[in-house]
């Protein structure tokens, strides 16, 4: 599997896998529209150029783990910017987790309504999976393919059920815009794609071109996850709806690609574990991820996994902004980037530095309202 194909398919089921979580309610509020592309661009589209620029300027330590060590010592800042790495291989986890708690549930009920019951709690059914992701895990990435195709196909089938059982009105409106929606956005726009998560590291190694052009590595992913994100809160309000409707066996379809999914995440986490620590091997870097995935599964209630997975990412996504824009050398960064026009570069550094940390900020900010219950 060439470097561009898992970056894409990624693109793919990042969204796939979380748009669920994060934007039910707000696909007819042209106002939302805006505030969401606007995130892409202002936010989104510099933390994927500025994850692309580490990566490559990394070299062939084309893992998060591996790249920040290269970085921080190039830059010669502290090793406590290599956190970044870290903190994308714990958010990995919980967004494994996270996906095994909702194949489980959605499982369990889609068996119910075929009569077959079974006699155990939703958490021990969850257990029972994330043993099964984590041996699927070593499959690695050939993962990918059938989980996009199984998600997809269950998805299908539930937009078609919704749109028969309620037909979906257009009803266009605009609503006045708040913190929140821009948390929303910005989450969108980050977690739901990927971006700031380490995911895509892989993708963007020179592989020996010397001036690597890193628009065309970016923005094939980044129009990706645009087309799939109109998609997806084009048809969010139908497919939520089908969910509780979505015929039994579509419902299992879709619970077994989260599943190939989730083994896929704890795949990239085991194999940076098992890289950094090299006396581990993947097994037992292996096993250490499934005690994790596990523990979050048995012990962290969903509506949690949900929070802690969006506070996280958007931490992460901050603490990448800061150190690229902020840490790295100048010269490092623009040879990296080898965009065409040092106009180009200079918006760039602009967008990095203080547009997206602030937009960031103000989310974290309405999330942290929110929990405080005073927006």
């Amino acid at each position: 599997m060439s470097n561009r194909l898992p970056a894409m398919l990624i693109a793919v089921l990042m969204p796939l896998l979380l748009f669920r979580w994060f934007a039910p309610t707000l696909a007819w509020q042209l106002d939302f529209w805006g505030l969401w592309l606007l995130a892409m661009i202002l936010v989104g589209l510099p933390i994927l150029y500025a994850e692309g620029a580490m990566a490559v300027r990394a070299g062939q330590q084309n893992l998060p783990v591996l790249g920040m060590q290269t970085l921080t010592r190039e830059a010669d800042k502290s090793v406590g910017w290599r956190s970044f790495a870290w903190l994308a291989v714990v958010l990995v986890m919980l967004v494994a987790g996270l996906g095994l708690d909702s194949a489980s549930a959605n499982g369990m009920e889609a068996l119910s309504q075929l009569g077959v019951t079974l006699s155990v709690p939703v958490f021990a059914v969850g257990a029972v999976l994330t043993i099964i992701a984590g041996l699927l895990s070593l499959v690695g990435r050939q993962l990918l393919m059938p989980a996009i195709g199984l998600i997809l196909i269950g998805l299908v089938v539930g937009v078609i059920q919704g749109i028969a059982g309620h037909p979906p009105v257009l009803d266009l409106q605009m609503t006045g815009t708040s913190l929140t929606e821009w948390a929303v956005a910005v989450l969108l726009a980050l977690v739901c794609v990927g971006a700031g998560t380490g995911l895509y590291w892989y993708a963007y190694p020179q592989d020996g071109d010397k001036k690597p052009n890193m628009t065309r590595k970016v923005m094939p992913i980044w129009l990706t996850q645009l087309a799939i994100g109109v998609v997806l809160l084009l048809i969010s309000n139908v497919s939520i709806t089908a969910l509780h409707e979505q015929p039994s066996f579509a419902s299992l379809i879709t619970s077994l690609g989260v599943l190939l999914a989730s083994a896929y995440l704890m795949h990239i986490a085991s194999l940076q574990l098992a890289t950094v620590f090299k006396q581990f091997g993947i097994w037992i870097a292996t096993l250490i991820v499934m005690a994790v995935v596990l523990a979050v599964v048995l012990i962290v209630k969903p509506s949690w996994q949900v929070a802690l997975v969006a506070f996280l990412s958007l931490i992460c996504a901050l603490e990448l902004a800061i150190f690229s824009g902020w840490q790295m050398k100048i010269s490092h960064l623009r040879k990296s980037l080898n965009f065409a026009s040092e106009g180009r570069y200079n918006v760039w550094r602009v967008a990095i530095r203080i547009i997206a940390p602030l937009g960031i900020l103000l989310a974290i900010l309405a999330i942290v309202m929110g929990w405080l219950g005073l927006s």
